[in-house]
């Protein structure tokens, strides 16, 4: 796809962080997750800050041609699925919470394309009723997996292991293999998958990695890992990114047709 073509248009929403030495309210999206929507899915990138429930969801899935949610240091809120928070130490995005999940609800009303990545993933199940482990380093039956803890980003996101893919499943038509290795750097994972998807990989330990929205009419589909970790060194993150901004300018010239259709 042509570098001048991005005319899809993907949301991304915005963590709430202290930022600076005067430790200052911010909007923040890494680098590396705004670079893979725009290399890699070849969309343009919009990021959202994290304004809570006073954000107009709707208002900007007007203008959007589709969804991704990043990974971030912060958990989602536990209440948002029925529990007490077990790690209180742990941070928290209430701000960020209160945008992504009615964002992925009416995002899927509208059947527009989506990808979550690491907490994006547990966002998407959360959202749609499902729970979460709140610390999988505290479970004997889950050993493949780290925390995000004091070390270098090399160091960190060197960790991996394989995800064993479905058979003719989704992230399998994509892929066109088995398995393959991922890296591994997150402390929450799925503990019951909402009703509404379907595991697409799944660790040695039987952790889902992968879902996809089930019956979807488009791109639907959450990783625990980070493809967007170097993207550009790993084909099976080019895969994936470039799966999803084929849906989403897909999405965009649909909506274009339909609405000279209107007009007309």
């Amino acid at each position: 796809m042509n570098d001048t073509t991005r005319k899809a248009v993907v949301l991304i929403p915005s963590c709430s962080n202290l930022v600076g030495g005067l430790r200052h309210p911010s909007h923040t999206v890494q680098r590396k997750y705004a670079d893979a929507v725009f290399y890699g899915a070849h969309c343009t990138p919009l990021l959202i800050p994290a304004m809570g429930q006073a954000l107009d969801v709707d208002a900007l899935l007007n203008v959007a041609d589709g969804v991704f949610l990043s990974g971030s240091p912060s958990n989602v809120n536990a209440s948002l699925y029925g529990e007490e928070n077990s790690q209180p130490q742990l941070p928290q995005d209430i701000m960020r919470d209160d945008v992504t999940i009615p964002l992925i609800k009416a995002a899927m009303k509208r059947n527009m394309p989506i990808f979550g990545v690491c907490r994006g993933f547990q966002e998407i199940n959360v959202a749609l009723g499902g729970t979460l482990y709140q610390s999988v380093h505290d479970l004997i039956d889950f050993e493949y997996h780290i925390d995000l803890v004091a070390q270098t980003a090399e160091a960190i996101y060197s960790h991996s292991h394989p995800a064993y893919i479905v058979a003719d499943g989704e992230l399998n038509q994509i892929l066109h293999k088995s398995q393959l290795m991922v890296n591994s750097v997150h402390g929450q994972g799925v503990k019951q998958l909402a009703l509404g998807l379907t595991a697409q990989a799944h660790a040695p330990d039987g952790l889902i990695e992968a879902f996809s929205v089930s019956d979807y009419p488009t791109f639907g589909m959450a990783v625990q890992w980070h493809p967007e970790w170097k993207m550009t060194d790993n084909p099976d993150s080019i895969a994936l990114f470039q799966a999803f901004g084929k849906a989403c300018h897909t999405y965009h010239q649909t909506k274009n047709d339909q609405q000279l259709i209107h007009h007309l």
